[in-house]
Protein backbone atom coordinates (compact mmCIF):
# COMPACT_ATOMS: atom_id res chain seq x y z
CA UNK A 1 0.00 0.00 0.00
CA UNK A 2 2.74 2.46 1.13
CA UNK A 3 4.33 1.84 -2.40
CA UNK A 4 1.20 2.31 -4.42
CA UNK A 5 0.56 5.68 -2.37
CA UNK A 6 3.86 6.90 -2.75
CA UNK A 7 3.99 5.91 -6.59
CA UNK A 8 0.57 7.43 -7.20
CA UNK A 9 1.58 10.80 -5.57
CA UNK A 10 4.95 11.37 -8.08
CA UNK A 11 3.18 10.17 -11.27
CA UNK A 12 0.79 13.16 -10.29
CA UNK A 13 3.91 15.35 -10.05
CA UNK A 14 4.58 13.70 -13.57
CA UNK A 15 1.51 15.02 -14.83
CA UNK A 16 1.91 18.18 -13.53
CA UNK A 17 5.29 18.74 -15.18
CA UNK A 18 3.80 17.56 -18.77
CA UNK A 19 1.99 20.62 -20.04
CA UNK A 20 5.42 22.70 -20.05
CA UNK A 21 7.69 20.21 -21.46
CA UNK A 22 7.93 21.81 -24.57
CA UNK A 23 8.91 25.51 -23.13
CA UNK A 24 10.75 24.11 -20.66
CA UNK A 25 14.66 23.90 -21.17
CA UNK A 26 15.98 21.84 -18.21
CA UNK A 27 13.99 18.23 -18.50
CA UNK A 28 15.84 17.26 -14.89
CA UNK A 29 12.81 17.84 -13.00
CA UNK A 30 10.63 15.50 -15.20
CA UNK A 31 13.63 12.53 -15.54
CA UNK A 32 13.58 12.62 -11.97
CA UNK A 33 10.19 12.43 -11.33
CA UNK A 34 9.29 10.00 -14.28
CA UNK A 35 12.23 7.53 -13.19
CA UNK A 36 11.28 7.52 -9.61
CA UNK A 37 7.51 6.97 -9.57
CA UNK A 38 8.65 4.16 -12.43
CA UNK A 39 10.85 2.85 -9.50
CA UNK A 40 8.32 2.67 -7.08
CA UNK A 41 5.60 1.46 -9.55
CA UNK A 42 7.14 -1.66 -10.29
CA UNK A 43 7.47 -2.31 -6.67
CA UNK A 44 4.22 -2.96 -6.06
CA UNK A 45 3.39 -6.30 -5.96
CA UNK A 46 1.54 -7.75 -8.64
CA UNK A 47 3.57 -5.56 -11.07
CA UNK A 48 7.05 -6.97 -9.22
CA UNK A 49 5.91 -10.36 -9.26
CA UNK A 50 4.98 -9.99 -13.20
CA UNK A 51 7.76 -8.27 -14.19
CA UNK A 52 9.86 -10.22 -12.67
CA UNK A 53 8.77 -13.64 -13.21
CA UNK A 54 9.28 -11.80 -16.99
CA UNK A 55 12.97 -11.23 -16.51
CA UNK A 56 13.51 -15.07 -14.85
CA UNK A 57 12.07 -14.83 -11.36
CA UNK A 58 15.33 -13.90 -9.74
CA UNK A 59 14.66 -10.34 -8.53
CA UNK A 60 16.54 -8.79 -10.88
CA UNK A 61 13.54 -6.12 -11.17
CA UNK A 62 14.27 -5.20 -7.60
CA UNK A 63 17.81 -3.94 -9.38
CA UNK A 64 16.36 -2.52 -12.06
CA UNK A 65 14.43 -0.17 -9.36
CA UNK A 66 16.59 0.74 -7.39
CA UNK A 67 19.29 1.83 -9.86
CA UNK A 68 16.11 3.92 -11.26
CA UNK A 69 15.97 5.31 -7.91
CA UNK A 70 19.35 6.16 -7.52
CA UNK A 71 19.42 7.97 -10.92
CA UNK A 72 16.51 9.81 -10.25
CA UNK A 73 17.50 11.10 -6.79
CA UNK A 74 20.56 12.83 -8.91
CA UNK A 75 18.38 14.17 -11.37
CA UNK A 76 16.18 15.56 -8.72
CA UNK A 77 19.08 16.88 -6.93
CA UNK A 78 20.50 18.67 -10.02
CA UNK A 79 17.47 20.21 -10.98
CA UNK A 80 16.90 21.68 -7.40
CA UNK A 81 20.60 22.94 -7.43
CA UNK A 82 20.61 24.58 -10.72
CA UNK A 83 16.93 26.47 -9.73
CA UNK A 84 18.73 27.57 -6.27
CA UNK A 85 21.35 28.95 -8.84
CA UNK A 86 23.84 26.90 -6.41
CA UNK A 87 25.53 25.76 -9.76
CA UNK A 88 27.08 26.97 -12.55
CA UNK A 89 28.46 25.66 -15.98
CA UNK A 90 30.73 23.31 -13.94
CA UNK A 91 27.61 22.02 -12.46
CA UNK A 92 25.76 21.68 -15.63
CA UNK A 93 29.21 19.11 -16.33
CA UNK A 94 28.66 17.58 -13.22
CA UNK A 95 31.47 14.80 -13.67
CA UNK A 96 31.80 14.03 -10.67
CA UNK A 97 28.30 13.42 -9.39
CA UNK A 98 28.46 11.32 -12.47
CA UNK A 99 30.95 9.71 -11.37
CA UNK A 100 29.66 8.61 -8.41
CA UNK A 101 26.51 7.60 -9.57
CA UNK A 102 28.07 5.33 -12.20
CA UNK A 103 30.29 3.63 -9.53
CA UNK A 104 27.09 3.41 -6.97
CA UNK A 105 24.83 1.74 -9.95
CA UNK A 106 28.07 -0.39 -10.23
CA UNK A 107 28.36 -1.41 -6.95
CA UNK A 108 24.42 -2.06 -6.84
CA UNK A 109 24.97 -4.69 -9.59
CA UNK A 110 28.06 -6.23 -7.40
CA UNK A 111 26.27 -6.34 -4.27
CA UNK A 112 22.57 -7.89 -5.78
CA UNK A 113 24.82 -10.98 -7.68
CA UNK A 114 26.44 -12.11 -4.38
CA UNK A 115 22.82 -11.99 -2.63
CA UNK A 116 21.46 -15.59 -2.14
CA UNK A 117 17.84 -14.90 -3.98
CA UNK A 118 16.74 -17.37 -5.87
CA UNK A 119 12.68 -16.72 -5.47
CA UNK A 120 10.93 -13.64 -6.26
CA UNK A 121 10.02 -11.59 -3.23
CA UNK A 122 7.90 -8.86 -2.62
CA UNK A 123 9.64 -8.18 0.67
CA UNK A 124 12.70 -8.48 -0.64
CA UNK A 125 14.68 -7.06 2.40
CA UNK A 126 12.51 -8.88 4.85
CA UNK A 127 12.98 -12.12 3.47
CA UNK A 128 17.13 -12.06 2.28
CA UNK A 129 18.27 -8.77 4.43
CA UNK A 130 19.77 -11.08 6.56
CA UNK A 131 22.60 -11.58 4.59
CA UNK A 132 25.61 -9.53 4.74
CA UNK A 133 25.38 -8.95 0.92
CA UNK A 134 21.43 -7.72 1.08
CA UNK A 135 22.82 -5.58 3.94
CA UNK A 136 25.83 -4.00 2.02
CA UNK A 137 23.42 -3.71 -1.26
CA UNK A 138 20.88 -1.88 0.84
CA UNK A 139 22.69 0.65 2.29
CA UNK A 140 24.77 1.93 -0.93
CA UNK A 141 21.41 2.93 -2.05
CA UNK A 142 20.51 4.65 1.15
CA UNK A 143 23.73 5.97 2.02
CA UNK A 144 24.06 7.58 -1.53
CA UNK A 145 20.11 8.97 -1.51
CA UNK A 146 20.99 10.16 2.23
CA UNK A 147 23.69 11.80 0.78
CA UNK A 148 22.30 13.31 -1.72
CA UNK A 149 19.18 14.53 0.23
CA UNK A 150 21.10 16.40 2.82
CA UNK A 151 23.19 18.88 0.34
CA UNK A 152 19.51 19.32 -1.03
CA UNK A 153 17.85 20.09 1.33
CA UNK A 154 20.40 22.02 3.02
CA UNK A 155 20.69 24.06 0.00
CA UNK A 156 16.59 24.67 0.41
CA UNK A 157 16.68 26.12 3.74
CA UNK A 158 19.36 28.21 3.36
CA UNK A 159 18.91 29.94 -0.21
CA UNK A 160 15.04 30.03 -0.08
CA UNK A 161 15.33 33.47 0.80
CA UNK A 162 16.93 34.40 -2.48
CA UNK A 163 13.79 33.43 -4.28
CA UNK A 164 11.71 36.19 -5.75
CA UNK A 165 8.46 35.46 -6.10
CA UNK A 166 6.47 33.76 -2.62
CA UNK A 167 5.84 30.55 -4.35
CA UNK A 168 9.38 29.23 -5.18
CA UNK A 169 9.73 30.25 -1.64
CA UNK A 170 7.33 28.02 -0.24
CA UNK A 171 8.51 25.16 -3.14
CA UNK A 172 11.67 25.57 -1.56
CA UNK A 173 10.34 25.07 1.83
CA UNK A 174 8.30 22.19 1.34
CA UNK A 175 11.25 20.31 -0.80
CA UNK A 176 13.80 21.15 1.88
CA UNK A 177 11.27 19.06 4.86
CA UNK A 178 11.02 16.28 1.91
CA UNK A 179 14.73 15.93 1.91
CA UNK A 180 14.75 16.11 6.12
CA UNK A 181 11.99 13.21 5.69
CA UNK A 182 14.10 11.45 3.36
CA UNK A 183 16.57 11.71 5.44
CA UNK A 184 15.10 9.80 8.58
CA UNK A 185 13.73 7.19 6.04
CA UNK A 186 17.26 6.41 5.03
CA UNK A 187 18.51 6.15 9.14
CA UNK A 188 15.19 4.20 9.45
CA UNK A 189 16.50 1.43 6.70
CA UNK A 190 20.41 1.56 7.65
CA UNK A 191 18.91 0.98 11.06
CA UNK A 192 16.15 -1.77 9.98
CA UNK A 193 19.28 -3.64 8.22
CA UNK A 194 21.69 -3.10 11.32
CA UNK A 195 18.82 -4.75 13.22
CA UNK A 196 17.88 -7.45 10.88
CA UNK A 197 22.02 -8.64 10.42
CA UNK A 198 22.06 -8.95 14.60
CA UNK A 199 18.60 -10.66 14.39
CA UNK A 200 16.44 -7.82 16.74
CA UNK A 201 13.35 -8.04 15.19
CA UNK A 202 11.65 -6.36 17.39
CA UNK A 203 13.49 -3.13 16.89
CA UNK A 204 13.44 -3.12 13.51
CA UNK A 205 9.59 -3.99 13.09
CA UNK A 206 9.30 -0.53 15.20
CA UNK A 207 11.93 1.20 12.56
CA UNK A 208 9.74 -0.11 10.03
CA UNK A 209 6.87 2.23 11.64
CA UNK A 210 9.10 5.04 11.12
CA UNK A 211 10.24 4.06 7.71
CA UNK A 212 6.53 3.85 6.35
CA UNK A 213 5.48 7.37 7.80
CA UNK A 214 8.50 9.33 7.03
CA UNK A 215 8.70 7.85 3.35
CA UNK A 216 4.67 8.56 2.56
CA UNK A 217 5.78 12.17 3.97
CA UNK A 218 8.49 12.64 1.97
CA UNK A 219 6.88 12.14 -1.11
CA UNK A 220 4.22 14.19 -0.42
CA UNK A 221 5.99 17.50 0.69
CA UNK A 222 8.80 17.03 -2.52
CA UNK A 223 5.75 16.58 -4.86
CA UNK A 224 4.21 19.60 -3.43
CA UNK A 225 7.31 21.12 -3.46
CA UNK A 226 8.03 20.34 -7.00
CA UNK A 227 4.36 20.74 -8.13
CA UNK A 228 3.85 24.12 -7.07
CA UNK A 229 6.10 26.55 -9.60
CA UNK A 230 4.85 24.83 -12.40
CA UNK A 231 1.01 25.34 -11.32
CA UNK A 232 1.86 28.36 -9.97
CA UNK A 233 3.09 29.58 -13.15
CA UNK A 234 0.03 28.26 -15.05
CA UNK A 235 -2.60 29.61 -12.53
CA UNK A 236 -0.66 33.39 -12.73
CA UNK A 237 -0.53 33.10 -16.34
CA UNK A 238 -4.39 32.58 -16.88
CA UNK A 239 -4.95 35.41 -14.13
CA UNK A 240 -3.10 37.40 -16.05
CA UNK A 241 -4.71 36.62 -19.64
CA UNK A 242 -8.11 37.35 -17.81
CA UNK A 243 -6.57 40.57 -16.31
CA UNK A 244 -5.47 41.61 -19.29
CA UNK A 245 -8.82 41.28 -21.36
CA UNK A 246 -10.81 42.87 -18.57
CA UNK A 247 -8.67 46.03 -18.92
CA UNK A 248 -8.44 45.65 -22.69
CA UNK A 249 -12.23 45.90 -23.08
CA UNK A 250 -12.74 48.39 -20.74
CA UNK A 251 -9.71 51.10 -21.72
CA UNK A 252 -11.47 50.69 -25.08
CA UNK A 253 -14.22 51.95 -24.13
CA UNK A 254 -12.78 54.87 -22.05
CA UNK A 255 -10.01 55.24 -25.29
CA UNK A 256 -13.38 55.69 -28.24
CA UNK A 257 -14.26 58.66 -25.46
CA UNK A 258 -11.13 60.43 -24.88
CA UNK A 259 -9.86 60.05 -28.32
CA UNK A 260 -12.74 61.14 -30.18
CA UNK A 261 -11.78 64.63 -30.76
CA UNK A 262 -8.27 63.20 -32.21
CA UNK A 263 -8.93 60.28 -34.25
CA UNK A 264 -6.02 61.34 -36.77
CA UNK A 265 -3.68 60.03 -34.18
CA UNK A 266 -5.72 56.58 -32.74
CA UNK A 267 -4.61 53.38 -33.44
CA UNK A 268 -4.44 52.44 -36.84
CA UNK A 269 -6.05 49.16 -36.28
CA UNK A 270 -8.97 48.83 -34.16
CA UNK A 271 -8.73 47.49 -30.66
CA UNK A 272 -10.99 44.49 -31.08
CA UNK A 273 -8.90 42.61 -33.31
CA UNK A 274 -6.44 41.44 -30.96
CA UNK A 275 -5.06 38.16 -30.59
CA UNK A 276 -2.03 37.48 -28.51
CA UNK A 277 -1.01 38.37 -25.36
CA UNK A 278 2.26 40.48 -26.25
CA UNK A 279 0.18 42.36 -28.97
CA UNK A 280 -2.79 42.94 -25.81
CA UNK A 281 -0.01 43.87 -24.07
CA UNK A 282 1.12 46.82 -26.56
CA UNK A 283 -3.06 47.75 -27.49
CA UNK A 284 -2.57 48.74 -23.93
CA UNK A 285 -0.26 50.17 -23.73
CA UNK A 286 -0.83 52.46 -26.88
CA UNK A 287 -4.34 53.40 -26.26
CA UNK A 288 -3.44 54.39 -22.37
CA UNK A 289 -0.36 56.98 -24.20
CA UNK A 290 -3.26 57.80 -26.29
CA UNK A 291 -5.63 58.67 -23.60
CA UNK A 292 -3.29 60.60 -21.53
CA UNK A 293 -1.70 62.85 -24.49
CA UNK A 294 -5.75 63.41 -25.15
CA UNK A 295 -6.44 64.41 -21.74
CA UNK A 296 -3.27 66.72 -21.85
CA UNK A 297 -4.15 68.56 -25.19
CA UNK A 298 -7.62 68.77 -24.32
CA UNK A 299 -8.31 69.23 -20.40
CA UNK A 300 -11.57 69.70 -21.45
CA UNK A 301 -11.69 65.32 -22.25
CA UNK A 302 -11.19 64.69 -18.63
CA UNK A 303 -15.13 66.07 -18.37
CA UNK A 304 -15.87 62.57 -20.38
CA UNK A 305 -14.16 60.04 -17.88
CA UNK A 306 -16.05 59.04 -14.58
CA UNK A 307 -14.55 57.51 -11.75
CA UNK A 308 -15.35 53.89 -12.67
CA UNK A 309 -13.07 55.32 -16.08
CA UNK A 310 -10.52 56.68 -13.80
CA UNK A 311 -9.69 53.73 -11.93
CA UNK A 312 -9.51 51.74 -14.86
CA UNK A 313 -6.38 53.75 -15.96
CA UNK A 314 -5.11 53.51 -12.80
CA UNK A 315 -5.06 49.31 -12.91
CA UNK A 316 -4.07 49.63 -16.68
CA UNK A 317 -1.14 51.62 -15.22
CA UNK A 318 -0.52 49.16 -12.13
CA UNK A 319 -0.90 45.72 -14.47
CA UNK A 320 1.52 47.58 -17.45
CA UNK A 321 4.30 48.26 -14.85
CA UNK A 322 3.93 45.11 -13.07
CA UNK A 323 4.29 43.48 -16.35
CA UNK A 324 7.41 45.42 -17.29
CA UNK A 325 8.56 44.80 -13.52
CA UNK A 326 11.22 41.99 -14.45
CA UNK A 327 12.96 43.89 -17.61
CA UNK A 328 15.99 45.22 -17.33
CA UNK A 329 15.25 48.40 -18.57
CA UNK A 330 11.67 50.25 -16.34
CA UNK A 331 10.04 52.70 -17.92
CA UNK A 332 6.75 54.30 -17.57
CA UNK A 333 3.54 53.17 -19.48
CA UNK A 334 3.38 56.96 -20.64
CA UNK A 335 7.21 56.99 -21.61
CA UNK A 336 7.52 54.00 -23.22
CA UNK A 337 4.22 54.90 -25.37
CA UNK A 338 5.34 58.40 -26.30
CA UNK A 339 9.29 57.00 -26.79
CA UNK A 340 8.08 54.20 -29.35
CA UNK A 341 4.42 54.88 -30.21
CA UNK A 342 5.28 59.04 -31.08
CA UNK A 343 6.82 57.97 -34.48
CA UNK A 344 3.94 55.52 -35.32
CA UNK A 345 1.12 57.70 -35.66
Amino acid sequence: MIQTIAAAVIWILVLCLLPGVRTRKDHSILIAAVAIATALALNIDPIYLAGDAALGGRNLLDLCANILMVVGIYFLSQAILRAAEFNDASFRRDRLGLVILWFVTGSLVIAFFSIQAPVSSTRFMVDYGGQPAAALYSAIQFVYIGMVVSVTGYVCFRFRRRMASFHFRLAFTLIGIGCLLALIVVFAVLGMDITHLLGDLSTMGKLAVVYDASFVGAMLFLCAGLALPPVARRISRRIELRTREGLLSSLTEIWEKATATRKDTRLATPAEGIKGGDVSTLKLHRMLVEIQDALLMDPSAADLLDEADRQTVTRTESFLASHHGGQEHRISPASWGRRHGESDR
